[in-house]
Protein backbone atom coordinates (compact mmCIF):
# COMPACT_ATOMS: atom_id res chain seq x y z
CA UNK A 1 0.00 0.00 0.00
CA UNK A 2 2.86 2.37 1.04
CA UNK A 3 4.65 1.76 -2.98
CA UNK A 4 0.98 2.20 -4.19
CA UNK A 5 0.49 5.29 -2.56
CA UNK A 6 4.14 6.75 -3.18
CA UNK A 7 3.23 6.47 -7.15
CA UNK A 8 -0.07 7.92 -6.79
CA UNK A 9 1.60 11.27 -5.23
CA UNK A 10 4.14 10.87 -7.72
CA UNK A 11 1.11 11.08 -10.35
CA UNK A 12 -0.08 13.67 -9.00
CA UNK A 13 3.31 15.55 -8.77
CA UNK A 14 3.13 14.85 -12.71
CA UNK A 15 -0.14 15.77 -13.43
CA UNK A 16 -0.02 18.96 -11.47
CA UNK A 17 3.38 20.23 -13.30
CA UNK A 18 1.46 18.54 -16.52
CA UNK A 19 -1.56 21.13 -16.15
CA UNK A 20 0.81 24.39 -15.47
CA UNK A 21 2.22 23.23 -19.18
CA UNK A 22 -1.03 23.20 -20.16
CA UNK A 23 -1.91 26.27 -18.95
CA UNK A 24 1.14 27.49 -21.10
CA UNK A 25 -0.03 26.41 -23.97
CA UNK A 26 -3.70 27.52 -23.80
CA UNK A 27 -2.26 31.48 -22.57
CA UNK A 28 0.92 31.46 -23.92
CA UNK A 29 2.39 33.16 -21.20
CA UNK A 30 5.56 31.20 -20.65
CA UNK A 31 6.21 32.83 -17.15
CA UNK A 32 3.35 30.39 -15.83
CA UNK A 33 6.01 28.10 -15.93
CA UNK A 34 8.20 28.47 -12.64
CA UNK A 35 10.35 25.49 -12.61
CA UNK A 36 11.18 25.46 -8.92
CA UNK A 37 7.60 24.49 -8.75
CA UNK A 38 8.33 20.99 -9.98
CA UNK A 39 10.51 20.67 -6.70
CA UNK A 40 7.31 22.02 -4.68
CA UNK A 41 5.04 19.69 -5.99
CA UNK A 42 7.09 16.98 -5.59
CA UNK A 43 7.78 17.26 -2.29
CA UNK A 44 4.79 18.42 -1.15
CA UNK A 45 2.82 15.33 -2.50
CA UNK A 46 5.29 12.89 -1.53
CA UNK A 47 6.19 14.20 1.99
CA UNK A 48 2.28 15.28 3.29
CA UNK A 49 4.00 15.88 6.10
CA UNK A 50 7.22 17.04 5.72
CA UNK A 51 8.29 20.98 6.34
CA UNK A 52 7.29 22.85 3.12
CA UNK A 53 3.98 20.95 3.39
CA UNK A 54 3.33 21.83 6.63
CA UNK A 55 3.22 25.74 5.70
CA UNK A 56 0.79 26.39 3.06
CA UNK A 57 0.70 29.80 3.23
CA UNK A 58 4.52 30.30 3.66
CA UNK A 59 4.64 27.89 0.66
CA UNK A 60 2.67 30.50 -1.19
CA UNK A 61 4.08 33.63 0.14
CA UNK A 62 7.83 32.97 0.02
CA UNK A 63 8.47 32.30 -3.52
CA UNK A 64 6.03 35.16 -4.35
CA UNK A 65 7.54 38.01 -2.55
CA UNK A 66 11.54 36.50 -3.78
CA UNK A 67 10.11 36.91 -6.96
CA UNK A 68 8.58 40.36 -6.44
CA UNK A 69 12.32 41.44 -5.15
CA UNK A 70 14.08 39.51 -8.07
CA UNK A 71 12.18 41.77 -10.77
CA UNK A 72 12.61 44.78 -9.10
CA UNK A 73 16.64 44.04 -8.91
CA UNK A 74 16.49 42.52 -12.52
CA UNK A 75 14.54 45.88 -13.87
CA UNK A 76 17.46 48.09 -12.49
CA UNK A 77 20.71 46.23 -12.43
CA UNK A 78 22.23 44.09 -14.90
CA UNK A 79 23.34 40.62 -14.96
CA UNK A 80 26.31 40.57 -12.48
CA UNK A 81 28.35 38.50 -9.43
CA UNK A 82 26.91 41.29 -6.93
CA UNK A 83 23.42 41.43 -8.39
CA UNK A 84 22.50 38.06 -7.88
CA UNK A 85 24.05 38.40 -4.56
CA UNK A 86 22.17 40.36 -3.13
CA UNK A 87 18.87 38.80 -4.71
CA UNK A 88 20.29 35.62 -2.87
CA UNK A 89 20.30 37.26 0.07
CA UNK A 90 17.54 39.35 -0.05
CA UNK A 91 15.82 35.98 -0.89
CA UNK A 92 17.75 34.87 2.61
CA UNK A 93 16.36 37.60 4.63
CA UNK A 94 12.43 36.74 3.70
CA UNK A 95 13.02 33.81 4.83
CA UNK A 96 13.99 34.49 7.56
CA UNK A 97 11.84 37.17 8.18
CA UNK A 98 8.58 35.01 7.06
CA UNK A 99 9.91 32.23 9.71
CA UNK A 100 9.71 30.27 6.64
CA UNK A 101 10.85 26.53 5.84
CA UNK A 102 10.66 27.03 1.88
CA UNK A 103 14.29 27.21 0.69
CA UNK A 104 13.14 26.86 -2.74
CA UNK A 105 12.03 30.69 -2.34
CA UNK A 106 15.35 31.36 -3.55
CA UNK A 107 15.25 30.26 -6.60
CA UNK A 108 12.38 31.89 -7.22
CA UNK A 109 14.29 35.23 -6.14
CA UNK A 110 17.04 34.43 -8.28
CA UNK A 111 15.76 33.24 -11.37
CA UNK A 112 14.14 36.51 -13.10
CA UNK A 113 18.27 37.66 -12.77
CA UNK A 114 19.95 34.47 -14.75
CA UNK A 115 16.77 34.97 -17.69
CA UNK A 116 16.64 38.76 -17.81
CA UNK A 117 12.71 38.77 -16.53
CA UNK A 118 11.12 41.68 -15.85
CA UNK A 119 7.81 41.71 -16.28
CA UNK A 120 5.50 41.71 -13.17
CA UNK A 121 3.43 38.83 -14.69
CA UNK A 122 6.63 36.23 -13.29
CA UNK A 123 5.58 37.06 -9.65
CA UNK A 124 1.75 36.98 -10.33
CA UNK A 125 2.19 33.57 -11.95
CA UNK A 126 3.98 32.07 -9.30
CA UNK A 127 1.55 33.09 -6.82
CA UNK A 128 -1.38 31.80 -8.94
CA UNK A 129 0.75 28.25 -9.61
CA UNK A 130 1.13 28.16 -6.11
CA UNK A 131 -2.09 29.19 -4.75
CA UNK A 132 -3.40 26.21 -6.76
CA UNK A 133 -1.26 23.75 -5.72
CA UNK A 134 -1.52 24.54 -1.77
CA UNK A 135 -5.25 23.66 -2.33
CA UNK A 136 -4.56 20.57 -4.51
CA UNK A 137 -2.19 19.82 -1.33
CA UNK A 138 -5.47 20.41 1.31
CA UNK A 139 -7.19 17.63 -0.73
CA UNK A 140 -4.92 15.80 -0.91
CA UNK A 141 -4.24 15.54 2.72
CA UNK A 142 -7.94 14.99 3.48
CA UNK A 143 -7.61 11.53 1.67
CA UNK A 144 -5.14 10.89 4.77
CA UNK A 145 -1.80 9.83 2.65
CA UNK A 146 0.26 9.65 5.87
CA UNK A 147 -1.61 6.49 6.71
CA UNK A 148 0.49 4.87 4.16
CA UNK A 149 3.34 7.18 3.71
CA UNK A 150 5.38 6.75 6.34
CA UNK A 151 8.01 9.60 7.07
CA UNK A 152 9.92 8.14 10.41
CA UNK A 153 12.79 6.74 8.48
CA UNK A 154 16.62 7.58 8.17
CA UNK A 155 15.84 9.36 4.70
CA UNK A 156 12.79 11.57 5.87
CA UNK A 157 14.92 12.65 9.08
CA UNK A 158 17.69 13.86 7.10
CA UNK A 159 15.42 15.79 4.64
CA UNK A 160 13.87 17.62 7.41
CA UNK A 161 16.54 18.80 9.01
CA UNK A 162 17.86 20.01 5.42
CA UNK A 163 14.88 21.86 5.23
CA UNK A 164 14.63 23.76 8.82
CA UNK A 165 16.43 26.63 9.03
CA UNK A 166 20.57 26.74 8.79
CA UNK A 167 22.22 26.42 12.75
CA UNK A 168 26.05 26.36 11.29
CA UNK A 169 27.69 29.67 12.74
CA UNK A 170 29.36 30.55 9.64
CA UNK A 171 26.97 29.61 7.29
CA UNK A 172 25.84 32.29 5.61
CA UNK A 173 29.47 33.78 5.41
CA UNK A 174 30.40 30.46 2.77
CA UNK A 175 27.14 30.84 1.07
CA UNK A 176 27.59 34.26 0.34
CA UNK A 177 31.37 33.77 -0.90
CA UNK A 178 30.13 30.52 -3.07
CA UNK A 179 27.59 32.68 -4.88
CA UNK A 180 29.69 35.40 -5.48
CA UNK A 181 32.54 33.35 -6.48
CA UNK A 182 30.12 31.17 -8.78
CA UNK A 183 28.97 34.37 -9.97
CA UNK A 184 31.61 36.14 -10.99
CA UNK A 185 32.40 32.93 -13.10
CA UNK A 186 29.27 32.94 -14.75
CA UNK A 187 29.34 36.51 -15.20
CA UNK A 188 33.21 36.53 -17.06
CA UNK A 189 32.24 33.40 -19.10
CA UNK A 190 28.50 34.51 -20.23
CA UNK A 191 27.67 30.93 -18.88
CA UNK A 192 24.74 32.12 -16.21
CA UNK A 193 23.84 28.73 -15.57
CA UNK A 194 27.00 27.73 -13.94
CA UNK A 195 25.16 29.32 -10.96
CA UNK A 196 21.27 27.90 -11.82
CA UNK A 197 18.94 28.93 -9.75
CA UNK A 198 17.96 25.91 -7.83
CA UNK A 199 21.61 25.19 -7.07
CA UNK A 200 21.81 28.29 -4.54
CA UNK A 201 18.77 26.32 -2.98
CA UNK A 202 20.75 23.03 -2.64
CA UNK A 203 23.75 25.41 -1.26
CA UNK A 204 21.72 26.93 1.41
CA UNK A 205 20.54 23.61 2.70
CA UNK A 206 24.56 21.83 2.34
CA UNK A 207 26.26 24.82 3.94
CA UNK A 208 23.50 25.37 6.94
CA UNK A 209 23.96 21.65 7.45
CA UNK A 210 27.73 20.45 7.24
CA UNK A 211 27.47 17.94 9.72
CA UNK A 212 24.05 16.52 8.86
CA UNK A 213 25.39 13.20 8.44
CA UNK A 214 23.68 10.78 5.19
CA UNK A 215 22.37 13.95 3.49
CA UNK A 216 23.99 12.73 0.37
CA UNK A 217 25.93 9.24 0.98
CA UNK A 218 27.78 9.80 -2.63
CA UNK A 219 27.76 13.37 -3.12
CA UNK A 220 29.30 12.49 -6.81
CA UNK A 221 25.40 11.65 -7.78
CA UNK A 222 24.18 15.50 -7.25
CA UNK A 223 26.29 16.69 -10.42
CA UNK A 224 25.60 13.76 -12.22
CA UNK A 225 22.20 13.76 -11.28
CA UNK A 226 21.86 17.31 -12.38
CA UNK A 227 23.62 16.89 -15.84
CA UNK A 228 20.81 14.18 -16.38
CA UNK A 229 18.10 15.91 -15.85
CA UNK A 230 19.05 18.80 -17.57
CA UNK A 231 19.81 17.21 -20.97
CA UNK A 232 16.51 15.43 -20.57
CA UNK A 233 14.80 18.78 -20.10
CA UNK A 234 17.20 20.29 -23.03
CA UNK A 235 16.45 17.44 -25.46
CA UNK A 236 12.02 17.42 -25.10
CA UNK A 237 12.18 21.04 -25.10
CA UNK A 238 13.17 20.79 -28.38
CA UNK A 239 11.07 17.57 -29.05
CA UNK A 240 8.28 18.77 -28.31
CA UNK A 241 5.86 21.52 -29.66
CA UNK A 242 3.55 21.90 -26.62
CA UNK A 243 4.73 22.29 -23.01
CA UNK A 244 2.20 19.84 -22.19
CA UNK A 245 3.68 17.23 -22.84
CA UNK A 246 7.41 18.62 -23.09
CA UNK A 247 7.38 19.19 -19.16
CA UNK A 248 4.99 16.00 -18.59
CA UNK A 249 7.45 13.95 -20.16
CA UNK A 250 10.31 15.70 -18.28
CA UNK A 251 9.22 15.33 -15.30
CA UNK A 252 8.38 11.47 -15.53
CA UNK A 253 11.87 11.31 -17.04
CA UNK A 254 13.54 13.58 -14.30
CA UNK A 255 11.79 11.29 -11.20
CA UNK A 256 13.03 8.01 -13.07
CA UNK A 257 16.11 9.21 -12.95
CA UNK A 258 16.15 9.75 -9.32
CA UNK A 259 14.35 6.47 -8.58
CA UNK A 260 17.11 4.91 -10.59
CA UNK A 261 19.94 6.43 -7.92
CA UNK A 262 17.52 6.44 -4.92
CA UNK A 263 18.14 9.95 -4.09
CA UNK A 264 15.51 12.73 -2.36
CA UNK A 265 16.38 16.11 -4.93
CA UNK A 266 13.58 18.25 -5.20
CA UNK A 267 15.67 20.84 -7.45
CA UNK A 268 16.81 18.08 -9.59
CA UNK A 269 13.25 17.97 -10.95
CA UNK A 270 13.23 21.94 -11.33
CA UNK A 271 16.90 21.75 -13.31
CA UNK A 272 14.45 19.57 -15.94
CA UNK A 273 12.05 22.05 -16.58
CA UNK A 274 14.66 25.50 -16.83
CA UNK A 275 14.72 24.45 -20.22
CA UNK A 276 11.25 25.60 -20.99
CA UNK A 277 11.79 28.95 -20.05
CA UNK A 278 14.96 29.62 -21.60
CA UNK A 279 14.62 31.55 -25.25
CA UNK A 280 17.13 29.87 -27.05
CA UNK A 281 18.64 26.79 -24.52
CA UNK A 282 21.62 24.82 -25.92
CA UNK A 283 24.22 22.35 -24.97
CA UNK A 284 25.86 24.35 -22.69
CA UNK A 285 23.30 24.27 -20.13
CA UNK A 286 23.52 20.97 -19.23
CA UNK A 287 27.46 21.21 -19.17
CA UNK A 288 27.31 24.73 -17.42
CA UNK A 289 24.83 22.60 -14.58
CA UNK A 290 27.57 20.09 -14.21
CA UNK A 291 29.77 22.04 -13.40
CA UNK A 292 28.18 24.00 -11.34
CA UNK A 293 26.58 21.43 -9.42
CA UNK A 294 30.58 19.83 -8.70
CA UNK A 295 31.77 23.35 -7.70
CA UNK A 296 29.00 22.99 -5.29
CA UNK A 297 30.42 19.71 -3.80
CA UNK A 298 33.90 20.65 -3.58
CA UNK A 299 33.34 23.89 -1.82
CA UNK A 300 30.38 21.92 0.67
CA UNK A 301 33.21 19.27 1.20
CA UNK A 302 36.06 21.70 1.72
CA UNK A 303 33.53 24.18 4.28
CA UNK A 304 32.86 20.80 6.37
CA UNK A 305 36.12 19.78 6.93
CA UNK A 306 37.42 23.18 7.55
CA UNK A 307 35.07 23.85 10.18
CA UNK A 308 35.19 20.54 12.06
CA UNK A 309 38.69 20.77 11.83
CA UNK A 310 39.32 24.33 13.12
CA UNK A 311 36.18 25.34 14.48
CA UNK A 312 34.60 22.38 16.76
Amino acid sequence: MKYTTRLFAEFLAVTFVGGIGLAVDTTGISLILFPEIAALAYDVFTRPRGKWASQPIRLIATPTITAILGVMITRHWEYSALAVTVVALLSLFVIKLLRSNIGAAISAGVLPMALGVMSWGYPAAILAGLAVLAIALTFWKRLDPDSYLSEGGKESRIIETAETPPRDRFWIFALTAFVFALGAVAQTTGLRFLLFPPLIVVAYELFGHPDLPGWMSRPVLFPLVCFLTASVGLLLSAGFHTEFLGVTVTMLCSIAILRMFKVHMPPALAVGLIPFVIVHPTFWYPISVFLGAAALIAATGTYSFITSRYFR
